[in-house]
């Protein structure tokens, strides 16, 4: 993570901490990880013992209530990044891979992407979007949370293996994320954007073409997005955190967005792409 890029010079050190691990995390459980282990890299610009604490307070709050150790690592005098790898298990032949949607899967997602980006489009740095009149501050609050502390999804993650075809978690926005899967499964994806699971927060404070552009481009949401068998959706009611099921997996490439009648809908861009000038990209997915 890179200040300036994943976190702001004011944000709160415990918070950097804590999402410098749940980000890694995040990409274990889309694999049906178990974490074991990790190691921290950082890169400082000087040695704040008072922020250093308080960035190991958030790091190792996550990290002991996943059991994980933080084994070795490295400091160096720079700009302010932090590098964490996160090593774990998983049995054969149950690793959750991006290559693996067949047509006729159903495409789930668990959790209510959307709240990360709501939180950015409230400080003003997101352009495309506004808020309707009179925010509430327990809205914002919960805004705030979402990108401040995300909540990996580990232990969902495990109870997909054997039953998710494919997995990743949503770090760059839903579209874009999902075009990843349809891409290495060589198939094609229709959502549809009005079944995403929406909090009551987002819906108050936002209008709806908002609320889609947030859910479906926003990114930083670390929920995981993942297709299995049509056969299997009874099965997905005894999952850790009960998934909505927002689309199909067609034969064909791409993603498209519908809406609950059918009809196509286009965001101005998919999703964040770290090599643009502004992160952003309108490419055809």
């Amino acid at each position: 993570l890179n200040q300036g890029v994943h976190f702001r010079g004011d944000a709160r050190a415990a918070d950097i901490g804590w999402k410098a691990l749940a980000v890694n995390l995040s990409d274990l459980a889309a694999m049906g990880a178990e974490p074991a282990w990790c190691t921290l890299s950082l890169s400082l610009p000087q040695a704040d013992i008072a922020w250093l604490d308080a960035f190991l307070d958030g790091f190792l709050a996550l990290a002991d209530l996943h059991g994980v150790a933080l084994v070795g690592g490295d400091t160096t005098r720079g700009p302010l990044s932090i590098c964490v790898t996160v090593h774990g298990f998983v049995e054969p032949g149950r690793a959750l891979r991006r290559d693996g949607a067949r047509v006729g899967d159903d495409v789930w997602i668990a959790g209510m992407p959307g709240h990360a980006a709501a939180a950015l489009a409230l400080r003003g740095l997101r352009t495309d979007v506004a808020p309707v009149d009179g925010v509430d501050i327990e809205a914002v609050a919960m805004f705030e949370a979402a990108l401040a502390r995300p909540v990996p999804q580990v232990a969902l993650g495990r109870a997909l293996g054997g039953r998710a075809s494919s997995a990743i978690d949503i770090s760059d926005g839903l579209l874009t994320d999902l075009a990843h899967v349809a891409r290495a499964s060589h198939v094609a994806m229709r959502i549809d954007v009005d079944c995403l699971p929406i909090s009551v927060s987002l819906d108050r404070t936002f209008n709806s073409d908002a609320r889609r552009r947030l859910q479906t481009t926003g990114g930083d949401d670390y929920v995981l997005a993942f297709t299995a068998d049509a056969g299997l959706r009874a099965q997905m009611h005894s999952l850790p955190e009960a998934p909505a099921r927002i689309g199909a997996v067609l034969a064909g490439t791409g993603v498209q967005a519908v809406d609950g009648e059918g009809r196509v809908w286009s965001a101005p861009y998919i999703g964040y792409v770290h090599f643009t000038d502004d992160g952003k990209t309108g490419t055809t997915l």
